[in-house]
């Protein structure tokens, strides 16, 4: 049932984020920094929004589409790609979805927002699991968190 609330309560939220993302500047730069959280240092990405990792995907390719991907949207690529405050650069990357769009992956893990996040530094979905996998939040280093 709660996995059932979750992607319901996900659908819901996604249009926002949804929205939000393409009224977003088309030359605004994609950035990924670590902050401090109750997980210790985490990444973020530059608006402040907790990114994730899913343990069902393998290095370098997205295994969450449909309503995976609803509950769970991915971090795209927006203008250019830039390492924040403790984030390493040598750990960004990206890889080419299914529709074409780029996610931004680090150290290899594709990231993703929870819809259910709705303000900056908010963390609801750490070490759930759900679609296959676990959903973690990730360290600078690269390691999800346990």
């Amino acid at each position: 049932m709660r996995n059932s609330l979750l992607v319901v309560a996900g659908l819901v939220a996604a249009a926002t984020l949804t929205a939000a993302a393409a009224a977003a500047p088309a030359r605004q730069q994609t950035t990924l920094a670590a902050a401090s959280s109750k997980y210790g240092r985490i990444l973020f990405d530059g608006r402040g929004f907790v990114l994730y990792a899913f343990t069902h995907d393998p290095r370098r390719k997205s295994t969450c589409s449909g309503a995976c991907a609803s509950a769970w949207p991915p971090y795209l690529l927006r203008g250019g790609l830039r390492a924040g405050k403790g984030a390493k650069a040598s750990l960004l990357g990206t890889i080419r979805r299914a529709d074409g769009s780029k996610q931004v992956t680090y150290a290899g893990r594709p990231l993703y927002y929870y819809v259910g996040d709705t303000k900056a530094g908010q963390i609801l979905c750490q070490n759930i699991r759900e679609f296959g996998g676990l959903w973690l939040v990730v360290r600078p280093s690269g390691k999800p968190v346990r």
